[in-house]
């Protein structure tokens, strides 16, 4: 009589010695689902469980939906690379031995993959210096240093948020940090140094206008020096930071406000207007809310010297004092502006590159050539560069 045939294809025989569903060629049984985790923005972990009997399954492999993007394990669970960021993926698994493949499993629960990783950032160039004369006269104070910024409006207009920067782990990427402009030598102030990180720069602030021929005018730059001598401040840069304002319109004893990150001064007037400076961007990379990017006061005769701007702006001379004084150093603060030799103006204050990651993605080498410490704010690390230039990575 023949040996009777099972429905996998194997003898009952063969059957009774090796355990149904567990012989030599039979196919394996379909493995449990388990639960899928989001790893990252490309990754995910499925895991299952292997069936008791069938076939000696030797690899496992999850599949997803949609995309039908695949990843293979011998072991619970498995890792399935090349998701695509922010996407929303179900897996199954199916199991396989030298005889071919199982069914696949019932699908698992949902996941959402993350968005890529990214370094957010804030770039302040140095503040431009106050302008400065021997004669007497009140001389422009110095533009705040161009602001940009990932995680708040940036500076001047159109003021919007930066894209952040794509991390990568082991590679370098370069940092520089401006130094504040000098104060005048009875001329305009000196603009700021440039900062930058990666691709993305800020410029100097513009210089405050002096009283020499040629120099009453406000420098240009992030954002725009206070003219001095009846003339316009200077030109601030887009999405960086504002122009500064003019000299006193009816007399030449009063220079203008420099220009902040986040507003345009006021130009003085007498009586009544002081000639204060623009104001700064307050900005929450750090964890709490810190303001950068402040003018400088202009020097004045006749006024109270212009008080400086929100975010480390220096304030402007009076004729019998106060002196003035410098932008605030880490701020990107505008330098106040002076009087006389007596009441002379002051330099602005350098720059500031931050940098906020998540915990999760890595330990920063801050480079040779740069100063900086690095806190935690909760889920993040945050780098703060006060000077140099280098290179900074993550491994």
């Amino acid at each position: 009589m023949a040996t009777k045939r099972l429905s996998d294809g194997s003898s009952i025989k063969n059957s009774f010695k090796m355990g149904r569903g567990a012989t030599s060629a039979a196919l394996p049984q379909t493995p449990t689902i388990g639960t899928a985790t989001t790893v990252d923005h490309d990754t995910a972990t499925v895991a299952f469980t292997a069936a008791a009997l069938g076939g000696g399954a030797t690899t496992f492999t999850a599949t997803s939906t949609p995309s039908s993007i695949t990843g293979s394990s011998a072991t619970s669970p498995i890792t399935v690379n090349g998701l695509s960021s922010t996407t929303n993926y179900t897996f199954t698994v199916k199991a396989s031995n030298a005889n071919g493949d199982s069914s696949a499993s019932s699908a698992s629960n949902q996941i959402t993959t993350d968005a890529p990783p990214v370094i957010n950032y804030l770039v302040v160039a140095g503040g431009g210096g106050g302008g400065s004369n021997g004669s007497n006269g009140g001389h422009g104070g110095g533009g705040a240093g161009g602001l940009r910024s990932s995680v708040t409006a940036s500076g001047g207009s159109p003021g919007t948020v930066e894209s952040a920067i794509a991390f990568v782990l082991n590679t370098n990427f370069a940092v520089s940090v401006g130094g504040g402009g000098a104060v005048g030598s009875s001329s305009r102030g000196s603009q700021g140094g440039a900062s930058s990180f990666s691709t993305v720069s800020t410029v100097g602030g513009g210089g405050g206008g002096g009283r020499s021929s040629g120099t009453a005018t406000g420098g240009t730059g992030g954002s725009g020096g206070g003219g001095s001598f009846q003339l316009a401040g200077g030109v601030g840069t887009a999405n960086e930071g504002f122009a500064g304002a003019a000299g006193e319109p009816s007399q030449t004893v009063t220079g203008g406000g420099g220009g902040g990150a986040s507003g345009t001064p006021a130009r003085p007037s007498y009586p009544g207007t002081n000639p204060n400076g623009g104001n700064g961007v307050a900005v929450s990379i750090t964890g709490s809310s810190v303001t950068y990017g402040g003018g400088g006061g202009g020097g004045s005769e006749t006024l109270l010297g212009g008080t400086g701007g929100t975010g480390g702006g220096g304030a402007g001379a009076f004729v019998s004092g106060p002196a003035a004084t410098a932008g605030d150093n880490n701020f990107g603060g505008g330098g106040g502006g002076g009087y006389n030799t007596t009441y002379d103006g002051r330099g602005g204050g350098s720059g500031v590159v931050i940098l906020r990651v998540l915990t999760s993605l890595g330990t920063i080498t801050i480079g040779g050539g740069l100063t900086g410490t690095t806190a935690t704010d909760g889920s993040h690390k945050v780098t703060t560069i006060t000077a140099g230039t280098g290179n900074v990575s993550w491994s």
